[in-house]
């Protein structure tokens, strides 16, 4: 499973890019232009994800990037970013064959002075792996956006699932279960051989 793991990865900076804003009333006029401009931020980086277009996903994060994906691991910089989307994606031995992720946040982003806002949200997402297996996840992701020379970009990004529920546990819960049960209808039927053996010898 440890492969299955991996390709979380691919998420983790361009789920950042999801803090587009879910919409809220009576926003004052400035407040609503800088909401418009996250919000384009969320649609180009969603874009450049379904579409594996590496540059245009590298083009809007921070050269500082900081990173957390699903598997734990974190990362910093864009070379990892590119590093990580080449290997799982594009590489030889890429995890994953096509992905497609709606980031929906769940409130309008909090600003921590004009230049630095947080948001948070789900990340609903298909994927389809090498290895024939498709499914849908739910994740969750919070993300850090900052504004540099009149560009906003994201500066970090945390992505993670459900440690309790997931398609990956519910694939090796599966396997468990299966193997479980193919175990006991194996040794079923050696007992009931050995026991007929047993039988005609006693009788014989």
């Amino acid at each position: 499973m440890r492969r299955i793991s991996g390709f979380w990865v691919i998420t983790l900076c361009v789920a950042g890019v999801a803090l587009a804003q879910a919409p809220e009333p009576a926003q004052p006029a400035k407040d609503a232009a800088v909401h418009d401009e996250l919000r384009a931020l969320q649609k180009a980086m969603e874009d450049a994800l379904n579409s594996r277009d590496l540059d245009a996903l590298l083009a809007n994060v921070d050269d500082d990037l900081v990173f957390t994906a699903m598997n734990a691991e974190s990362g910093y910089g864009k070379e990892h970013v590119r590093d990580y989307f080449n290997r799982m994606l594009n590489g030889p031995d890429k995890v994953v064959e096509n992905i497609k992720v709606d980031f929906v946040p769940d409130k309008l982003a909090v600003f921590y002075g004009p230049d630095v806002a947080v948001s948070a949200g789900k990340a609903e997402s298909h994927y389809e792996l090498t290895n024939g297996m498709k499914f849908d996840v739910t994740a969750r992701w919070t993300g850090t956006l900052v504004r540099k020379q009149g560009r906003w970009l994201v500066g970090s990004f945390h992505y993670s699932a459900n440690v309790f529920d997931n398609p990956v546990l519910t694939i090796q819960r599966n396997y468990l279960v299966a193997g479980g049960a193919g175990g006991a209808l194996v040794l079923g039927l050696l007992g009931f051989f050995i026991g007929r053996k047993t039988g005609r010898r006693a009788t014989g």
